[in-house]
């Protein structure tokens, strides 16, 4: 969970998700389900960050039904796919979630 503040402090990152996911043409359930993975695991580095957003995205899309790509979800974020292939499944794990088997 996170606090309202967070919000106001990542502002700029969470209207980096929403380009990102207008890249992906990604549904508004998904973007919120990224938002709230995003937010409640924001990591303190900068340089963390953006690898952070996009594994919460792919993670999202996953949870959703929208699934998109490791390297679909990257490029949108401007990440190499090993960013989001390296966090995504402590993050679902993180959040409750089971990582799909295949």
């Amino acid at each position: 969970m996170y606090r309202a503040s967070d919000e106001v402090e990542n502002e700029e990152w969470l209207a980096t998700l929403e380009g990102g996911a207008d890249r992906l043409n990604l549904p508004s359930e998904t973007r919120t389900r990224a938002a709230d993975l995003f937010l409640s695991t924001v990591p303190e580095a900068d340089r963390s960050k953006q690898p952070a957003l996009a594994a919460a995205v792919y993670v999202a899309s996953l949870a959703t039904g929208e699934a998109r790509s490791q390297q679909d979800v990257a490029d949108a974020f401007d990440v190499s796919r090993l960013s989001v292939q390296g966090r995504w499944k402590a993050l679902m794990r993180e959040a409750g979630l089971e990582p799909p088997s295949w």
